[in-house]
């Protein structure tokens, strides 16, 4: 199945669930974690197929008869065990009036509703799995039995058979990400937009150790790690040890359930035991290969006393006020993710953009800070990269075991104007646009050669997509995709809309529908291979072959005396200076010659609607 496919596949079983929402008297709070919770289980079950019919594969036989599995031989393949009564084939095959079966639950009392019979096999599933006890949520007697077999129905898309579990833990992502922009009130606090988790993830290339999140909201750190990881070619559950902290209980277990769906395992602690102003939960002070969060922004109100207590402040208690009380706890992080780092540790992390340049004793904090040498990369990041805020913020980036070459010195990004407008509220940056912002760490820290692989990348991938599409034409880009390519991709799809024009307006009136969809798909197809191109000439015409350069608006490697020249501010765009001004390509007298014409045909419209309305005025007498 194809990306598109995919993505089609997404919005198709978030459409269907989120109408049974819209039906039903439930809120999003109240449907998000049970729909996660129907797509977990519909995860664990495919999971659950796929390792049985490996042990099945070489299963003793006796008496004519294959043995029959059981939970031993899951565990020995580090896989969850599901009872009968958990299997989600068996719940969605189960007749409309349950209560007639007499079916006994875990406390041995019988069951009445679909909603006590999912609960059930809830509680079933927590029994195989220590990780997930008392996490799955159980509030399926609030549903209707219709409202809930039609949800089971939905998530037994026969595609999801076909795609298997990485598909399904990138469906589950989906429907987080959903709900997120439904749900969160809270300042968004319990989801972070992928693009920046996967921003921090490749800059800081895990490959093993200790990953500590100290406010992991639904675990999207631990999952990107993960993936990572395993793309490397190795195996996130034997390479990386997970640990998180979250105050808020509902995150907590979306995060295990999250971690879970995507086969990690992981200690999570959860409640006031896991406010990170006041406890070390794990004990993990020095102890980090990893640091990754994205903490509550500008806190108020944390007490002084207990705050200083806890420790983890290498640099000092910032300034309490007169209520004994800091109020902004901003610095409280950003020591915290220090203090938690081993001594070739790397940390990364969102931080409001304010933090950057604030005065006072987080400044005194921030000298100390830049002193060390360990601060490596510092981004600003434009607004609406959140589902409830549209404040930028930045990422910053610690390294305690950074080359000598670049010891002394931060590297510094402005990336306030490059991203992808996902619609009005939401932007986000595109896969190749977090693989260049990645090269330009890159070639700071001296991996030339890694830059050249991502050169080939580009190459690679605009081949296959222009096999894909069938336009022989396009083949002309991969003459020179990193100059010239631009202007040959943008021109064929200039050329295609008009002739996709034409054909539609001419061809018969019953087979228009048909068409149009036919040329969108190619359309669509054509204009994903101008953006990637966009992007390969981007990377090029900045640093070419791979040889770094300070790109004025874009990107700046400063030493310590230039910081402290700045006054320790560690705003990009205090350093990287501000880009000239590009030619966007649009012929201005040829667009005014459009405007104009639209604007006339607007006028003709409301000329005529005008007749219209009067006309019917006059019939009911009215002028």
């Amino acid at each position: 199945m194809d990306n598109r496919s995919i993505k089609k596949l997404e919005a198709d079983l978030w459409e269907s669930a989120d109408l049974l929402r819209a039906g039903s008297k439930l809120t999003s709070n109240q449907y998000c974690m049970p729909v996660l919770g129907l797509l977990f289980l519909r995860y664990a079950y495919s999971r659950f197929k796929m390792v049985e019919e490996e042990i099945l594969k070489d299963r003793p036989v006796r008496n004519g008869r294959q043995m029959p599995v059981d939970a031993k031989d899951f565990t020995a393949k580090s896989a969850l065990y599901l009872p009968e009564m958990a299997q989600y084939n068996w719940l969605v095959n189960l007749p409309e009036n349950v209560a007639s079966l007499g079916l006994i639950n875990v406390s041995g009392q019988t069951m009445g509703s679909l909603g006590e019979v999912v609960n059930n096999a809830m509680e079933l599933v927590e029994q195989q799995s220590e990780q997930l006890t008392g996490v799955l949520p159980k509030s399926y007697t609030d549903f209707s039995d219709d409202l809930l077999a039609e949800l089971l129905r939905i998530f037994n898309n026969n595609a999801l058979d076909e795609v298997g579990g990485d598909v399904i833990g990138r469906i589950y992502e989906y429907f987080l990400n959903k709900f997120a922009k439904n749900i969160a009130s809270d300042d968004g606090v319990f989801f972070t937009p992928k693009s920046l988790v996967k921003m921090i993830v490749n800059i800081l290339e895990p490959t093993s150790g200790v990953l500590l999140d100290p406010a992991c909201g639904s675990g999207g750190m631990f999952v990107q790690t993960g993936d990572f990881v395993n793309e490397a070619g190795l195996q996130a559950n034997s390479s990386m040890t997970f640990y998180g902290q979250e105050k808020v209980e509902y995150n907590a277990q979306l995060c295990l359930m999250n971690m879970a769906v995507h086969g990690l395992t992981g200690v999570i602690r959860s409640g006031d035991e896991a406010n990170s102003f006041y406890h070390d939960a794990h004990n993990l002070e020095g102890c980090c290969n990893y640091v990754m969060a994205n903490p509550p922004f500008n806190v108020d109100k944390v007490k002084a006393e207990s705050a200083a207590n806890a420790g983890r402040l290498p640099f000092g208690v910032p300034k309490e006020n007169k209520h004994k009380e800091i109020g902004n706890a901003n610095y409280l992080w950003i020591s915290y993710f220090y203090a938690y780092l081993n001594e070739t540790g790397r940390a990364g992390f969102v931080m409001a953009s304010s933090a950057t340049d604030s005065q006072g004793s987080d400044k005194d904090i921030r000298e100390k800070l830049v002193k060390t040498g360990h601060v490596d990369v510092i981004i600003s990041v434009g607004n609406n990269f959140f589902y409830t805020k549209s404040l930028p913020c930045s990422l910053w980036f610690f390294d305690k075991g950074k080359v000598d070459e670049v010891k002394d010195k931060v590297l510094f990004i402005d990336a306030r104007n490059y991203y992808t407008v996902v619609d009005r509220t939401l932007n986000e940056w595109s896969e190749w646009q977090l693989k260049n912002m990645n090269a330009i760490v890159w070639l700071y820290r001296g991996e030339t050669e890694k830059y050249k692989v991502l050169l080939e990348e580009y190459k690679s991938a605009l081949k296959e997509m222009i096999a894909e599409v069938g336009e022989d034409v396009l083949n002309a880009i991969m003459d020179d995709i990193f100059t010239d390519g631009l202007e040959t991709a943008k021109k064929h799809l200039k050329t295609l809309r008009e002739y996709a024009k034409k054909a539609v307006e001419t061809c018969e009136k019953k087979e228009k529908k048909r068409l149009q969809a036919v040329w969108d798909e190619k359309i669509a197809s054509v204009e994903e291979i101008v953006e990637v191109v966009k992007e390969a000439h981007w990377l090029y015409s900045k640093f070419g072959e791979g040889q770094y350069d300070n790109i004025l608006g874009l990107c700046k490697i400063a030493d310590i005396e230039t910081i402290e020249g700045k006054g320790w501010s560690l705003t990009p765009g205090a350093y990287v200076g501000v880009a000239p001004a590009e030619d966007d390509g649009v012929d201005f007298a040829e667009r005014m010659a459009e405007i104009h014409k639209e604007l006339l045909a607007l006028q003709d419209e409301s000329n005529e609607l005008m007749g219209i309305i009067s006309q019917n005025m006059k019939e009911m007498g009215l002028v």
